[in-house]
């Protein structure tokens, strides 16, 4: 038990050796403890279903099978000298993350349950022994010294870049939090991972310049200043290349963008690696070159139906996966750091707005960026984290991104109110109804797609989301050229018919001549007149005035009473005569000699259900009324003084609750009251003699304190006696604390009070 806590690259065994069975002491982790044991290259599933090659899969599977079972119920030793010195080993897996069939690509797993089965065993073996291999402390007993293992990962290859891309891409869907902690894991244990991710990504950088120069576009940033051949210009482009170098192409493309998207995804913090080589601005740049013509290929080119379809489902799953690494980028890099308040905020939120203003040149990317995640709920995000925020900064780029969307020709379905996730749709609103409507018309009718989760609708020729970016002048000329051709069509029905083309006349014309219209369109009526126009009210009829309906409202009277109408004094009129009009005042009279008449009963009027004889009538008695003060008359009779009726009476103690001092101090406040009464009525002043107030307030004063046993202060001999005739010892004490006491008062903290009242608002500052 002494050595069972030692790690595995410090632990020696003792084995028989030889046909004597002599034992010999060999370190743990040795190539003479290696199991002699072949492990089988993978092969994918065949697409066909062909039964010969079925079983040739089945058969090549189930020792891959068996002998990966093998290995993971190896104990810990033994594991990591198969894996370690077994070259065969290596080889199954690396081959197994080579051909492994990927999310899109057609393999023949629904052909046979029993191959469906197969693979997914060795789909889940190759996975633990990957993971196995990732963690370096299986037990307290088992385990490794991390910087051994740091060097076993990286001198053995057994993780390298290419290999950890490729887990993310087969095994990253449902196993992303164990795939992170794994990742994490090996970057942690061993940072040289870090460099080789710093020299791998100008390789991906490459893979985009290589599709570019494949499809004929010469990349502003990729010349290399050397003088081109005289047959440069020869070059191949996306519309001319074989089908098979444009499918490849597509694929390649495809592939690339689902690894490192599937890389970020799982693993964030490789994002900062990405941003140091300015990665998002050439994946910008090389979607706004590269997408579009990748889409006229497959959109005009004539295809194997099923190709078709696949390499369409592959150019818009590549784009919503850019699209997505550009947001991961942005997400980690910039708008993490913002959201948990880190001390860098400032410069994340210049980046991020740098970024979004490097985007406005690529208009097709930018609009895809906003259509998946908003770029106006980033900038409100940003607005809330910094106030301060310049709003003319961020006024250009929300009026870039509209401009972004006028110009790619895009209609947005609904304002974007928060950021969508990551696997939120692309397409939304018209573009996604007008791609599943319209995919018969040039696929034929076929079920929905499968695959990828947005963005791989069937292409519909034409039909480009475009919304009426034409004037009024070019629509016409639309519809005449097209009714010069077809007369019989109505113009509401040829109005209808470009709106839904995209306003292409020449796409009409064919699918109205071949009978391709869409199903929507189909069931108009041919001859439908063109809507007529609503004509606008009136702007005297909508506006709003102060003098709507009076009678100076010369919109609606056509006479007015001129009269009443005048510029400074009117003529004929004197100030004096306008004092003495007291016109105003007989209006109101009478209005106020209503309320002199108070009457118990109203007479009622031409009420039959009365006898006429009773000429007034009473209210009908309520019983929900309280009529209790209305006969009874309380206090009215009472001989009160006229200040009693006026104030309330104040809350008296009664006699019986009075207790000790709380007695004698309302016994001595009645009677205080009462001699102020007694005088009040002797005495009539108009003005009272203010000497006489403070004499009686003083006395209120001092008979109060000695009530509540007050003792004022002792005098104070501070002044003393005259100078040069000595003190007393009374003065003494008195100076000597009044010295030691002076800075509490007077002036001598009037700066310190002065800070006092300013920190509290007192005093503006």
């Amino acid at each position: 038990m002494a050595c069972a806590k030692v790690p595995l690259d410090e632990l020696h065994v003792t084995e028989p050796f030889g046909p004597q069975g002599k034992e010999r002491t060999l370190p743990a982790l040795h190539p003479d403890r290696t199991e002699e044991r072949c492990f089988l290259s993978y092969k994918p599933p065949p697409e066909d279903g062909t039964p010969a090659l079925v079983e040739e899969f089945l058969e090549n599977a189930q020792f891959i099978s068996e002998d990966l079972e093998w290995l993971l119920a190896l104990p810990h030793d033994k594991f990591w000298c198969q894996v370690v010195f077994d070259e065969s080993l290596q080889r199954c897996l690396d081959s197994y993350l080579r051909h492994a069939p990927r999310g899109l690509d057609a393999s023949g797993l629904s052909s046979s349950p029993a191959v469906a089965d197969m693979q997914r065993n060795i789909h889940r073996s190759v996975f633990m022994v990957f993971l196995r291999m990732a963690t370096h402390k299986e037990s307290k007993e088992n385990f490794i010294t991390p910087a051994v293992f740091a060097e076993i990962l990286y001198n053995n290859y057994l993780f390298d870049i290419p290999k950890i891309l490729d887990l993310c891409v087969l095994f990253g869907k449902g196993n992303s939090q164990l795939l992170h902690k794994m990742i994490e894991n090996i970057f942690t244990q061993q940072p040289s991972y870090y460099g080789d991710l710093n020299e791998t990504i100008p390789s991906i950088s490459q893979v985009f310049d290589t599709i570019l120069q494949m499809c004929g576009i010469q990349s502003e940033d990729t010349g290399t200043g050397q003088p081109l051949k005289l047959n440069a210009n020869k070059c191949q482009t996306a519309m001319t290349m074989p089908e098979e170098e444009l499918a490849d192409l597509v694929l390649y493309m495809c592939d690339t963008c689902t690894t490192i998207h599937s890389f970020l995804d799982i693993f964030p913090e490789a994002c900062s690696t990405f941003k140091q080589h300015n990665f998002l601005n050439r994946l910008s740049s090389f979607y706004e070159m590269a997408v579009p013509d990748l889409e006229k290929a497959v959109k005009k080119r004539n295809f194997n139906e099923s190709l078709q379809e696949d390499m369409w489902r592959r150019v818009s799953h590549s784009r919503k996966k850019m699209v997505e690494i550009a947001h991961l980028l942005l997400q980690h890099t910039c708008l993490q750091p913002i959201l948990e308040g880190t001390e860098s905020m400032a410069s994340c939120i210049d980046d991020l707005l740098q970024n979004f203003t490097a985007f406005l040149q690529e208009k097709r990317f930018l609009s895809d960026y906003d259509e998946q995640f908003s770029i106006a709920d980033d900038i409100s995000l940003l607005q809330q984290a910094f106030p301060h925020l310049d709003d003319t900064r961020t006024s250009y780029l929300l009026q870039g991104v509209e401009s972004a969307w006028e110009c790619v020709g895009k209609k947005r379905s609904f304002p974007s109110s928060a950021n969508h996730s990551a696997g939120a749709t692309s397409k939304t609103g018209r573009d996604l109804a007008a791609s599943q409507k319209e995919g018969a018309g040039v696929l034929g009718d076929r079920e929905e797609l499968r695959g990828a989760e947005a963005m791989t609708d069937v292409p519909c020729k034409g039909d480009n989301g475009a919304v009426c970016t034409v004037s009024a002048g070019e629509l016409e000329s639309l519809l005449s050229q097209i009714r010069d051709l077809l007369p019989d069509l109505g113009e509401g029905f040829i109005l209808a018919c470009l709106e839904e083309y995209g306003y292409n006349s020449e796409l009409v014309i064919n699918n109205v001549l071949e009978d391709k219209l869409s199903p929507s369109i189909d069931k108009l009526d041919r001859a439908m007149a063109r809507p007529a126009k609503k004509e606008l009210p009136s702007v005297l009829s909508t506006r709003s005035n102060v003098f709507d309906d009076d009678e100076f409202d010369v919109f609606n009277r056509d006479q007015l009473d001129r009269s009443r109408i005048w510029k400074g004094r009117r003529q004929g009129e004197s100030v004096r005569a306008t004092l003495d009009d007291k016109q105003h005042i007989e209006e109101q009279r009478a209005r106020y000699q209503a309320y002199q008449t108070v009457v118990d009963e109203i007479p009622i009027e031409n009420d039959p259900s009365r006898d006429r004889d009773d000429a007034f009538g009473t209210y009908d008695y309520d019983d929900e009324y309280d009529d209790t003060y209305d006969v009874n008359q309380i206090g009215a009779n009472d001989l009160d003084e006229e200040d009693e009726l006026l104030n309330r009476r104040p809350f008296t103690t009664p006699q019986v609750l009075r207790t000790g001092k709380k007695a004698q101090e309302d016994d001595a406040g009645e009677d205080e009251e009462e001699e102020d009464k007694n005088e009040a009525v002797k005495k009539d002043h108009f003005v009272q003699d203010p000497a006489v107030l403070r004499e009686r307030a003083e006395a209120r004063r001092a008979a109060m304190q000695s009530r509540k046993g007050y003792r004022p202060p002792p005098a104070s001999h501070v002044v003393g006696g005259p100078k040069g005739r000595g003190q007393t010892q009374e003065t003494v004490l008195d100076r000597r604390k009044k010295e030691a006491n002076k800075s509490r008062g007077a002036h001598h903290n009037r700066r310190m009070m002065a800070d006092r009242k300013r920190n509290k608002g007192m005093i503006p500052s």
